[in-house]
């Protein structure tokens, strides 16, 4: 897997990705500090509006902002979104109201949907051979899990010399990194000058569209929600279920999320072989029918809270929902290098960065608002019916058949859409 790393660009790419998404690890630690200092009993709710915040810019702004920058150079756009992030991030130290944080928040989550799309479509040309770009999804799939674990262990150290204020300091020297080695690497160029002009409303919705077009996206987009459902029933209701039901301690509650990230990891590490093997539509779909089980033993460990038996069920069903979402998560760009070409590749990553975060809107609340009103079992209940629905979808979506599918050029999208206009037009 490490020998992708011999490919000078990516490995420097890859180098600022692991030292961005650890100053992002320390931003949330601080940040959940610094809401505790302004806001005390009411921290929880200020955070949870600064993640629906979060989460508002990454599905309503990233198309619209992709649009916007579609003919810029790339490094321009991923230096200049580094340097947004940065400058937000330097302001969290001297804020002293809370509608500060949201302001805040909400421009350097918009700079982060403008990187996030950008960096993951710039890989697949980077990497061309599939046996590479897998193994670079792989190492990608391992950063983000490490840094869930590496991240607060990093904090915490950091917390018995310095005041939380200084994690701010290590977030905006990780996005400062994160562009100097952006800047220092020669992207490789892709060709904007054969794409005709068109509208931002065209470019805006493209990716959608090439999306509901094509069968292996549309199931991925169902796929997106299984996913959805246990990230949020872990990462809203442990800390409720591990404090409140089963009366554990604090290394407990990390015991647990860790074993959520484990699962995801090893799935990661052994993802390049399994895929070259069986291929995308069996290992994903192997996917979507584990995490629906892990779900429905999810609802019953925590509907029954038994303390002693429920806990060792608990760590195991977190490690099996880690792992059914690696299952998906990792070889899901691999889908979308495939029904994208290099005109296409940033619209079509951009809408799945925005679709797959939409599904958060929904399952992130679903299990806080359901857990608080009727109980944590009725709250893992309807996130497994969420994850039965969107299992259902993908394997009805994804087609049988294994052949390659074209991908589809902005141009041809284009060209679709003449023949539906000139019909309208005649209508008229």
């Amino acid at each position: 897997m490490l020998a992708v790393l011999g490919n000078v660009t990516y490995r420097r790419l890859f180098a600022a990705q692991i030292v961005a998404l650890t100053g992002t690890g320390l931003l949330t630690v601080a940040l959940g500090l610094l809401a505790y200092d302004l806001a005390g009993n009411n921290a929880g709710a200020v955070l949870g509006t600064a993640l629906m915040i979060k989460m508002l810019a990454y599905v309503g702004l990233a198309q619209v902002i992709n649009a916007l920058v579609a003919h810029w150079p790339k490094k321009r756009v991923l230096i200049g979104a580094d340097l947004i992030r940065a400058a937000m991030a330097l302001c969290l130290p001297f804020i002293s109201d809370v509608w500060q944080i949201y302001v805040v928040i909400f421009l350097l989550q918009s700079a982060s949907a403008t990187f996030t799309p950008a960096f993951q479509s710039l890989i697949p040309t980077v990497l061309k051979e599939e046996r590479d770009y897998t193994r670079a999804l792989s190492l990608s799939r391992l950063a983000y899990d490490m840094e869930a674990l590496v991240s607060p262990a990093i904090a915490a150290l950091l917390l018995t010399v310095v005041s939380y204020n200084n994690l701010f300091i290590g977030t905006v020297a990780g996005f400062l990194f994160s562009a100097f080695m952006v800047a220092i690497t020669a992207l490789p160029k892709v060709s904007t000058t054969g794409a005709p002009v068109t509208s931002l409303w065209h470019r805006t919705t493209l990716g959608a569209r090439i999306f509901w077009r094509n069968r292996r996206l549309r199931s991925l987009l169902a796929l997106n929600l299984v996913t959805a459902a246990p990230t949020a029933l872990v990462l809203v209701n442990t800390v409720v279920y591990v404090r409140d039901v089963l009366y554990r301690t604090d290394t407990d509650l990390a015991l647990a999320l860790a074993c959520f990230g484990f699962g995801s990891m090893i799935v990661a590490l052994t993802a390049p072989r399994v895929l070259d093997r069986f291929g995308d539509r069996a290992v994903m779909l192997t996917g979507a029918a584990l995490i629906p089980v892990g779900l429905v033993g999810a609802t019953a460990v925590t509907a029954l809270g038994v303390s002693g038996a429920g806990w060792v069920w608990l760590l195991g069903l977190w490690f099996l929902l880690g792992a059914g979402n690696s299952t998906i998560l990792t070889p899901s760009s691999r889908l979308l290098r495939d029904a994208s070409t290099e005109e296409t590749r940033p619209y079509v990553f951009t809408a799945q960065f925005s679709l797959s975060h939409a599904c958060y809107i929904l399952t992130y609340p679903l299990a806080g608002w359901v857990g608080a009103a009727a109980g944590l079992g009725w709250a893992a209940a309807a996130l497994t019916f969420i994850g039965m629905i969107g299992a259902a979808g993908a394997f009805l979506s994804w087609p049988r058949h294994t052949g390659a599918v074209a991908p589809e050029s902005e141009s041809e999208e284009r060209s679709d859409e003449q023949p539906a206009r000139a019909r309208a037009q005649s209508r008229t």
